[in-house]
């Protein structure tokens, strides 16, 4: 059987999560892709560094050089993370007729086009299902099971650090910060969790889904983006009441040949199989014109999960049965799409006030959405707490627009003391 030599830039978490599979799956990597799978080099930061898997330390090397310059090696699996030295990495070893499979999402989200050119040039593959949703194969779905169908949305929890904190405020009362810190005890989250908990790492997930099901190429930029640090408590309470549990959403849709991107909380209904979706778990809902709505689920981070769709990557380019579509004019843009303005889209809301205890309150807050054609489906109002209340609103679907509109005159009403929160609903129909 012909071995074929890789190497792995990169020895983190995932990177010893795709070591695993490859030595205690061989036998079945072996037989589904009819090559033996030597890893010839890995690229680390420190050589000497203690190691909970054991590697053969000559195989280990912290000069990208040893990797560029071996010939023998025809696949680079990079797993560093970050976007300067990563691209730059990729960039060399593609000029080194070498075949490149990644998990990288910021770098496909904002350098996607360079890449592919240079891939297209030199002859190369270049494999990312990894990129979006870890173990869950997202990126093959859109690129072959559903080639036959126009996409008409995509739904779906991304990120499983969110996912997990929002499961754990929902589930155990816990509060952010709480589940938060928890989520790092345990290594779902980071130190620094901003790309998480604000959005941004949804974000480069849905920009490179959106390019591949809409035939655009999507600047990550123009998707609206909100995160989960304002989500409270009393929140969620509120949710439960009004029949919703609110996960943070990334939603992609084509609407008149416009493209509606967003990425936020959002209140579902609490019987849709989304809201069932716990932990660190990610979920997708896919809707073609043909197929109609399919939903897959599973672990969207980790060792094994992320290294499971790393390895499938590098198998595919083994078989060199199917070239991936990669984002780049030539090959997967149809044609320029508008991205709708967050102020155009169209959502239920709910919206929470805190307003002092004074008659005539609910009627003015009533005319004022009225005027501005914004219809309310539902009220609920908090126990009276000294001399200010809380006072819920579920919505009618409403232009964003109309509702900022409308809040602006609210809080401007002697009665109100604040606008607490606004959140988009999603009732999937």
């Amino acid at each position: 059987m012909e071995k074929v030599k890789i190497a792995i830039l990169g020895f983190g978490n995932v990177g010893t999560g795709v070591w695993k599979i490859l030595h205690e799956n061989k036998k079945e990597i072996m037989k589904r892709s009819n090559y033996e799978i030597e890893v010839a080099k890995i690229l680390v930061k420190d050589i000497n560094k203690k190691r909970d898997i054991e590697v053969d330390p000559g195989i280990l090397t912290d000069n990208i050089d040893d990797i560029i310059n071996d010939e023998s090696i025809k696949i680079v699996v990079e797993l560093i993370g970050g976007s300067s030295e990563a691209k730059d990495y990729m960039i060399r070893a593609m000029k080194a007729k070498k075949h490149i499979v990644t998990a990288n999402k910021l770098v496909i989200a904002n350098c996607s086009k360079e890449l592919f050119k240079i891939a297209d040039a030199e002859n190369i593959l270049f494999y990312y299902e990894a990129s979006v949703a870890g173990g869950i194969p997202i990126i093959r779905e859109i690129n072959e099971s559903l080639t036959a169908n126009r996409i008409e949305q995509i739904v779906g929890i991304i990120n499983g650090t969110t996912n997990y904190i929002l499961s754990k405020m929902t589930l155990d009362g816990s509060s952010f910060d709480e589940a938060l810190k928890e989520a790092q005890d345990k290594g779902y989250a980071e130190a620094d969790p901003t790309s998480d908990v604000d959005g941004y790492d949804a974000v480069y997930k849905l920009a490179i889904m959106s390019s591949l099901a809409f035939g655009t190429e999507v600047n990550h930029d123009c998707i609206y983006r909100e995160g989960i640090r304002n989500i409270s408590a009393v929140d969620i309470e509120y949710a439960k009441k009004f029949g919703y549990t609110i996960k943070l959403l990334a939603i992609a849709k084509e609407i008149d040949n416009k493209l509606e991107l967003r990425v936020h909380p959002t209140l579902i209904p609490s019987t849709h199989p989304m809201a069932n979706v716990n932990d660190v778990y990610n979920s997708i809902m896919i809707k073609g014109n043909a197929v109609g709505e399919l939903m897959l689920y599973g672990k969207g981070a980790g060792d094994l999960p992320t290294g499971s769709a790393v390895v499938g990557d590098i198998i595919s380019i083994l078989r060199n049965n199917t070239k991936p579509v990669d984002l780049t004019e030539t090959a997967c843009v149809v044609e320029f799409k508008e991205v709708k303005k967050a102020r155009e889209n169209e959502s239920e809301f709910y919206i929470r006030l805190d307003f002092k205890d004074k008659a005539g309150v609910l009627g003015d807050t009533a005319n004022i959405f009225g005027e501005n054609n914004v219809s309310i489906v539902s009220i609920t109002q908090d126990v009276e707490r000294g001399d200010h209340s809380s006072l819920a609103f579920i919505t009618h679907k409403s232009e964003e627009k109309n509702i900022r509109n409308s809040l602006n005159k609210i809080i401007q009403l002697d009665s109100v003391n604040n606008v607490e929160s606004i959140i988009r609903i999603e009732s999937f129909n």
